[in-house]
């Protein structure tokens, strides 16, 4: 048996999160606990659970202090309320059933514990270590979670400590508020405007970026912590060079043009999936969209299909949205962006041929009543707000 279990419970600073693994004795968990026992450590001096002194608790169960223990304070919360509610939480597990009473010569636990150096109350200390010890062995003896779950929930929750969430196009169609503007105030006053949305994309276009280079990324994550920002270089050469830099500027997406050469368009989507981020292809101009896409040995993310400003009159080019869409695989869908002169009332037909992300610039920032204009393409998309922050014990 080699079984591992996770759990986090409480309020900072006596806050508990543990970590910890169930196995046999004579496998590598009952090897593990053995070394842990016998080669200490400065500061992370395991120590046996305990229910009170001289009774251990059973299956035998070894604390792993996570934070440097530096003074005599510190090792009392360790070896007091920690210790016991460690303990507690293994001895009330087995007498539950979830760990079977006929295992309990034969396992073994090592559980690893965070105390915060500022925690102080040592009632709070105890319950929430019992709490979260006794639910981490609840979820590792049930194998939780399945990778079904994980899979679901990786893209709807965030790491409370972290503060901000990561957004991932999972869960299209999306608004794309492309920011093509030369001034930073201006910039501040739309994102100001904006309503608070997991289904809003920044984009920093082509003349904002040259005015104020790749920096304004970071001007707008201090705004929008949040966001999904797209960075519109519309690179035609030395891609991975300008991936990677985009990727620096702490860019969600980096644009490449579809007029690049081949090579230059496959090294920038390598460079976007070693680095992490979305690799987005501008077919701005490009006579067969489906031509150059075809011709690549590695697909981009994001497919944007770009009327250009200049072209307004135009008709756009929609028709072949299914067949490029149909470029990408169940693990790794390919999206499709419409970009030109996206109003209000042409969304519905975008939408209806496709379209997984509406690119809006001037129709919104130019807009007299930001907010509302944003608010009415976001109704357009009859998407429901997902909840980005359950965390803890929500499951």
């Amino acid at each position: 048996m080699f079984l591992v279990g996770e759990a986090l419970i409480g309020k900072e600073p006596e806050l508990a999160h543990i970590d910890l693994l169930i196995g046999d004795k004579n496998g590598p968990v009952g090897a593990a606990f053995a070394n842990g026992l016998t080669q200490l450590s400065a500061g992370h001096t395991p120590l046996l659970s305990v229910i009170r002194p001289n009774l251990p608790a059973k299956p035998a169960t070894l604390i792993v202090p996570k934070v440097t223990v530096k003074n005599l304070e510190q090792a009392g919360q360790i070896f007091g309320p920690a210790q016991t509610a460690v303990a507690k939480a293994v001895a009330d597990s087995v007498e539950e059933g979830v760990i079977p009473k006929d295992q309990a010569e034969n396992l073994v636990l090592i559980v690893s514990v965070f105390i915060h150096p500022e925690a102080k109350d040592y009632d709070a200390i105890y319950r929430y270590n019992y709490g979260a010890t006794k639910l981490a062995i609840k979820r590792a003896m049930e194998e939780f979670p399945s990778i079904d779950k994980v899979l679901y929930e990786k893209d709807r929750s965030t790491h409370p400590i972290m503060g901000f969430r990561v957004t991932r196009l999972w869960n299209p169609p999306y608004l794309q508020v492309a920011l093509d503007l030369v001034d930073l105030g201006e910039v501040r006053r739309v994102l100001a405007s904006l309503p608070n949305s997991d289904h809003i994309l920044i984009e920093v276009g082509t003349p904002l970026v040259k005015m104020l280079g790749m920096q304004v990324v970071k001007e707008i994550r201090a705004i929008r912590p949040g966001a999904f920002i797209i960075l519109d270089l519309k690179t035609l050469d030395t891609g991975n060079l300008e991936v990677r830099l985009g990727a620096d500027a702490a860019a969600d997406a980096v644009v490449i043009s579809g007029l690049a050469p081949i090579k230059t368009i496959e090294l920038a989507i390598n460079e976007a999936r070693k680095t992490g981020i979305y690799a987005v292809i501008d077919m701005l101009n490009v006579c067969d969209p489906l031509a150059v896409l075809k011709s690549l040995s590695v697909q981009p993310d994001v497919v944007e299909l770009h009327r250009a400003i200049d072209m307004e009159h135009a008709e756009h080019a929609w028709q072949n949205i299914a067949e490029i869409k149909a470029l990408g695989t169940e693990n790794r869908k390919l999206r499709v962006a419409v970009a030109g002169g996206i109003r209000v009332e042409t969304m519905p037909q975008a939408l209806a041929a496709g379209a997984d992300i509406l690119v809006v610039g001037r129709a919104i920032t130019r807009s007299k009543d930001i907010m509302d204009t944003a608010e009415q393409f976001l109704s357009g998309l009859k998407q429901t707000e997902i909840d980005q922050y359950r965390v803890m014990t929500d499951f």
